[in-house]
């Protein structure tokens, strides 16, 4: 059974791997991360289009769980990559995400077996971002800040520039009643704190996962939308005060804080058994 589109709604940390190289579909899976997307886009040449989708298909074909990123519509790919897509019933990442109709079209050519990661990427996109996030199929979005940026021509590391469209996308998301987004890539793969920052930023915000581009990304990311201690002390002293309106170390508390803290506790993970 595909549980995949379970996971998406749960993801923390989701690594990219090129899909012209299978050599590292295996790695990429071992690497930690919660969910692997297989990137037929950004990361394959024209030429390695066709090649790179056979590889994807195979793997999928053996069982194995991934989310496919397509080539965006309108592309000479994406009609191919869709109907691969729609063979394996996988989740699909779709780029340059600005328009409902266009998933209304999507479900209805994969027979509703693909749901959809919508990447909020353009200027439209963040503009429609409630229209997308509420779209048929939709699970979850995710924000695209290096192809934004270029667009904005901005810094796609800068917080305070991509901080208005990173907020209407959770604000969207909340809005059409799916899971909060996942955020955009750290592109400084060997920094630290660039890292640290970018996930501390995007959790302040309300994003709950974040996209990466290298193995080693993957554990911190993981780790850090995880609740922390201290959300984890406020949370269940906030429920152990029951239902009422009441106080809490001397600030008010009633169903919206009590809501908040029910959704940290309901977000620590069971520790794995062994099978």
């Amino acid at each position: 059974m595909n549980d995949v589109p379970q996971m998406v709604t749960a993801a923390r940390s989701l690594l990219f791997v090129p899909a012209h190289r299978p050599d590292r579909f295996g790695k990429a899976v071992s690497s930690g991360a919660d969910l692997v997307i297989i990137d037929l886009e950004d990361a394959v040449a024209a030429d390695d289009k066709g090649r790179a989708r056979d590889n994807a298909s195979a793997w999928l074909a053996q069982g194995n769980q991934a989310i496919v990123r397509i080539n965006a519509p309108g592309t000479p790919w994406s009609d191919d990559d869709l109907a691969m897509a729609a063979e394996h019933g996988c989740v699909i990442m779709v780029p340059k995400a600005e328009d409902r109709a266009l998933f209304a079209a999507i479900a209805a050519r994969t027979e509703g077996r693909c749901a959809a990661i919508p990447l909020i990427e353009t200027p439209l996109g963040v503009h429609r971002a409630l229209d997308v996030c509420s779209a048929p199929g939709t699970l979850r979005a995710a924000f695209g800040n290096v192809d934004l940026a270029g667009r904005l021509g901005v810094d796609p590391s800068d917080h305070a520039a991509l901080a208005y469209a990173r907020s209407r996308l959770v604000c969207a998301s909340a809005a059409a009643g799916i899971a909060p987004p996942v955020d955009g890539v750290t592109t400084a793969i060997a920094e630290a704190a660039a890292l640290d920052g970018d996930i501390a930023h995007a959790r302040s915000l309300g994003f709950t996962g974040k996209l990466c581009i290298h193995p080693a990304q993957t554990d911190a990311t993981t780790a850090g939308f995880a609740p922390t201690a201290d959300e984890l002390r406020w949370a269940r002293a906030i429920v152990r005060a029951g239902e009422q309106v009441t106080t809490v170390a001397g600030h008010m508390v009633d169903k919206p804080v009590l809501d908040r803290a029910r959704r940290i506790l309901a977000s620590v993970r069971k520790p794995r058994t062994a099978s």
